[in-house]
């Protein structure tokens, strides 16, 4: 029965002006309850207005970070037989009284493996209900855990900053990404294919739904994740190959495939969306069956909070304070010097930005400009003359400033052109020890005391050659010199150049 035949059964009709009063009176309800019906029809489809997943499970979130590092530790100590995992009580006590000292893991360990684990103490709490800020301490807390208790190794403070502030980057962009591809209307074959390829993305949110049954109910209502009209997302995925010099050589370099994911997501001018991460974007490249790093690069941006500022002639101005993730990494090129070309990281990073967005001027479709300063709380840079246990670069704090300019011109294409500078200080040296008769795990010291100037220089070229197809070429520069105390400077040079075929999606 519909809202209006109810209407009609249950109010009295008196003379023929009585009713038409009462006829506008229906109609007008009814038109009301059936607009109510429409929004209610509109916002059960999203996920996110489910009563049963506004609630939040702090002490479940705990007790996952809590088995995730358990879990963890158990493999390492008996699949492994890892020396570092062979814990006891006395090993406990003895990293609480030693306290924090640098590490010396390897450049991948530290500062991209550290933050991507902080990734999934922070999942473990944003899958279950809490929101952004409640869930740093998750990651805070996992590292400590970790650190203090589940290795025999003395805690690193390198491990405690990356792991936590990388984790929060990491672990947001994971998490909002999985909600792209998560739909429960879904069934068979597609279903297990995007619940797999969003648990790869983001394992914990995946592992939870596994658990509570979410991975294969089948909804009508309540089934999106994602509300594309509110934060509109951009994915781009360029598969070519890439030849990387052999410092600086034109002619002495190494070839390989490569794959480049881009996302950008939602919109930095919209301001109603103003939560953290409502507009944020992600690069990563990927090396193919080359000497190369798997994973050569992960830049990521966040907005943490951001309102606009007066504009005059069209021309839009959105300030805001940003958490940068940068992780650059290679390996000597094969058959050529055994020179690293160029190792970078800044793993935790926070600090403010500006976007301009230009009138439309001719065939010029979009100009945006974007300025970014901020503070890096830890990151890396390779070193000529540190070399201890798998170590081979330098760790500390500093700044960078970062200039991204975007131009567009129609159904031609588009013209990037990125450019950063980061500037690393080293406070903390070994000088004056032995490192003959000094335990490595005990040597505490960033590095070669000093600081590293680091420039990248990325022009990238987008030309359409179809519908949502573009031919991608790029060339990145790379620049450092390297102040030490107690060494010759060095300065160091070289490029890669990528040449591809982009989709837009």
């Amino acid at each position: 029965m519909s809202i209006f035949t109810l209407l009609m059964a249950i109010l009295p009709l008196g003379d023929t002006t009585t009713s038409t009063l009462q006829q506008e009176q229906i109609d007008s309800m009814a038109a009301h309850y059936l607009n109510m019906a429409v929004d209610e029809q509109t916002q059960s489809s999203f996920a996110f207005d489910n009563p049963d997943k506004q609630q939040k499970h702090p002490w479940m979130a705990a007790l996952e970070t809590f088995g995730i590092n358990a879990g963890v530790q158990l493999f390492d100590r008996f699949a492994l037989d890892a020396d570092f995992a062979q814990i006891n009580f006395k090993t406990i006590h003895h990293n609480i009284k030693n306290g924090f000292v640098w590490d010396n893991d390897q450049f991948s360990t530290n500062l991209f493996a550290h933050p991507y684990h902080g990734g999934l103490y922070f999942n473990a709490a944003r899958s279950n209900g809490l929101n952004f800020w409640e869930s740093v301490p998750y990651s805070f807390g996992g590292s400590l855990m970790w650190e203090v208790v589940c290795e025999i190794e003395p805690p690193a403070i390198n491990d405690l900053i990356a792991t936590t502030m990388g984790g929060v980057c990491i672990g947001e962009v994971t998490h909002r990404i999985s909600d792209l591809v998560y739909d429960d209307r879904k069934s068979g074959m597609e279903r297990f294919w995007r619940e797999a390829l969003a648990t790869v993305i983001c394992p914990i949110k995946g592992l939870n739904r596994l658990i509570s049954g979410d991975a294969w109910k089948v909804r009508n209502s309540y089934y999106s994740y994602h509300d594309y009209d509110r934060l509109p997302v951009g994915l781009a995925i360029s598969v070519g190959e890439r030849y990387l010099a052999d410092n600086n050589s034109l002619f002495r370099g190494e070839q390989t495939p490569y794959v480049n994911v881009s996302l950008a997501y939602g919109d930095p001018f919209n301001e109603q969306e103003n939560k953290p991460y409502d507009y944020f974007t992600a690069d990563v490249s990927f090396n193919l069956f080359s000497n190369q790093p798997l994973i050569s690069g992960v830049h990521l941006l966040g907005r943490l909070w951001g309102t606009p500022v007066a504009t005059q002639d069209e021309l839009q101005m959105q300030f805001g304070i940003f958490q940068h993730f940068n992780y650059f990494d290679s390996q000597p090129v094969k058959d050529g010097t055994s020179l690293v070309p160029y190792r970078i990281s800044e793993a935790a990073a926070v600090g403010p930005g500006v976007i301009y967005r230009f009138p439309q001027i001719g065939n010029l479709t979009k100009l945006e400009q974007r300025i970014f300063v901020d503070a890096i709380l830890l990151g890396g840079s390779l070193s000529d003359y540190y070399n201890v246990i798998d170590r081979d670069y330098n760790l500390g704090s500093g700044f960078s400033t970062k200039v991204n300019t975007l131009l567009e011109f129609g159904r031609y294409g588009s013209f990037v052109i990125n450019a950063d500078y980061y500037r690393i200080y080293t406070w903390k040296g070994y000088e004056g020890k032995d490192l003959d008769t000094v335990d490595p795990l005990y040597l505490n010291a960033q590095g070669d005391k000093g600081n590293a100037a680091l420039l990248v220089v990325n022009p990238r070229l987008m030309l359409h050659v179809g519908k949502n197809w573009c031919v991608d070429l790029s060339t990145s520069y790379y620049y450092r010199k390297t102040h030490y105390a107690y060494h010759p400077d060095v300065t160091s040079k070289t490029f890669d150049v990528r040449a591809g075929l982009m989709v837009v999606l």
